[in-house]
């Protein structure tokens, strides 16, 4: 283990202390990033009750050398992609607009239509089985994965890459976002922006905010670096390990056109998640749901 990683029991016994900052902090943040336009917020299904693995907020990262990346060199984030910049040539997409709230179901759905997606990985003792089970029934989901976590398993995101999945960016260290100065937001994302193209030959298109804790700094860098805020309709809410059976009946309960699921193959004890979708999964299939990912 790295110096920049956090194990899995740290990171467990910082999660209830983060909520419970993340809760007094962006309160107001989460109930209008999952409030539909001229809705009310959807009930049981705000940020502040989801979760990725906890870790400690992140201090300023300006001016401070990056972390080694898997090929050994400096990852330098706080340059990283932020355009425009003469630095780099012109795209040949265009930038994503700054949004104000993620989105929270799969933008320009059409029939049946779900998206899984699993936070904080890669893990080697988890996220292969994900694969092995996604691979069985030839479907795609997304990773939010961690630019810590994929420096320490490099060859883990090659295979999620390889298998077709998209990757998408959940911050270096999985810090509470809004307590960060915008130049350390940056760090968490340009850094794990760099490490996932590096590693898999492609930049994230899409970013999801640790613990759902969004703030207007985080939409306009994510932005910047060319990425979409993405949060999700169906917590699982799995890493409170509530049973294998209790996480499979969240998801078929919450099966919908649209829906984004939940879930995570790292930081801690996931083999609920991974035995739950085992479980789910062809019966999804069997139901007429197309398990999809985002095209942008």
């Amino acid at each position: 283990m790295t110096k920049d990683q956090m194990s899995p029991d740290r990171r467990s016994a910082l999660r209830v202390t983060a909520y419970l900052g993340a809760a007094a902090t962006v309160g107001l943040l989460y109930t209008e990033a999952l409030t539909p336009p001229g809705g009310a917020p959807r009930p049981g299904r705000g940020a502040a009750g989801a979760a990725g693995a906890a870790g400690a907020p992140a201090g300023d990262v300006a001016g401070a050398p990056g972390p080694l990346s898997a090929s050994g060199r400096v990852l330098r984030a706080s340059t990283y992609r932020l355009y425009p910049m003469a630095a780099y040539p012109p795209r040949r997409r265009a930038l994503p607009p700054v949004r104000s709230r993620p989105f929270v179901r799969l933008p320009e759905s059409g029939g049946r239509t779900m998206v899984l997606t699993f936070d904080d990985g890669p893990d080697p003792q988890y996220t292969p089985d994900v694969l092995r089970t996604l691979r069985r029934y030839g479907t795609r989901a997304m990773f939010f994965v961690c630019g810590e976590m994929v420096d320490a398993h490099p060859d883990l995101l090659r295979e999620i890459a390889d298998d077709g999945h998209v990757i998408g960016n959940h911050s270096w260290s999985h810090p509470l976002i809004p307590r960060l100065a915008p130049s350390a937001i940056r760090g968490e994302l340009g850094r794990t922006s760099e490490v996932i193209e590096e590693v898999s030959g492609a930049a994230p298109l899409w970013y999801r905010a640790p613990f759902g804790a969004w703030n207007r700094h985080s939409f306009e860098i994510a932005a910047q670096l060319g990425m979409e805020p993405l949060a999700w309709t169906v917590d699982t809410l799995d890493w409170t390990e509530p049973g294998t059976g209790t996480i499979v009946s969240r998801v078929l309960d919450g099966a919908g056109p649209g829906v984004v699921v939940l879930s995570h193959d790292a930081g801690g004890d996931r083999s609920q998640s991974v035995a739950a979708l085992r479980n789910y999964l062809p019966r999804l299939l069997d139901h007429g749901y197309h398990l999809t990912v985002p095209r942008r």
